[in-house]
């Protein structure tokens, strides 16, 4: 941009609209991924965010963790923040939160797991169809919590590698814990 005219040198000095030269570059940038099928975007802050599956990213966007348990807000809000990273290995550290926080969530009721389980099951729906569906799926992503290494890294443990699969594991348990934080604080 030209700026004031300086007589003796008989030159304009430039001048840069740094707020107008962010936004310019930003859009760009995000250009470039939105061309490349990079689901990454670049924000204000200069930080580079991951565009989730809109599905997911409503959910998140939708779910407030204020349960009476300080500890199980800190680990959702944790693996939340963490599933919007770019980089693999912290996604992948998002499932491992979450797993974390689906345990903990299992044990806020009663001391037995099993007993807390039920109680919260029992509080999420008493149509019986559809409690013995959260019977089903609490089982088995505790299954895969156990098969997988999520939870667990011991040789004989299955490594998930692909990023797909996590996010798919992810919005799993995720929507399993946000129905049941829904209907019981």
């Amino acid at each position: 941009m030209q700026g004031t005219y300086h007589s003796f040198f008989k030159h304009y000095h430039l001048t840069f609209d740094d707020k107008q030269g962010k936004q310019e570059f930003r859009e760009s940038i995000n250009l470039i991924f939105e061309r490349n099928g990079v689901a990454f975007e670049l924000k204000e802050t200069g930080m580079i965010e991951r565009l989730l599956n809109p599905v997911l990213a409503a959910a998140l966007q939708a779910t407030k963790f204020q349960t009476a348990d300080a500890i199980l807000n800190g680990m959702l809000n944790e693996s939340v923040s963490k599933i919007r990273n770019p980089r693999a290995a912290i996604r992948k550290e998002a499932l491992e939160r979450l797993w974390d926080a689906w345990e903990r969530l299992k044990s806020t009721k009663d001391p037995d797991k099993k007993t807390s389980t039920k109680i919260i099951l029992d509080a999420t729906s008493t149509e019986p169809v559809f409690r013995e569906v959260l019977e089903y799926d609490a089982k088995q992503v505790t299954d895969i919590g156990n098969k997988f290494q999520i939870r667990h890294t011991e040789k004989d443990k299955v490594s998930i590698t692909d990023k797909d699969q996590v996010d798919y594991l992810f919005h799993r348990l995720f929507g399993l814990i946000a129905l049941i934080l829904a209907k019981t604080g």
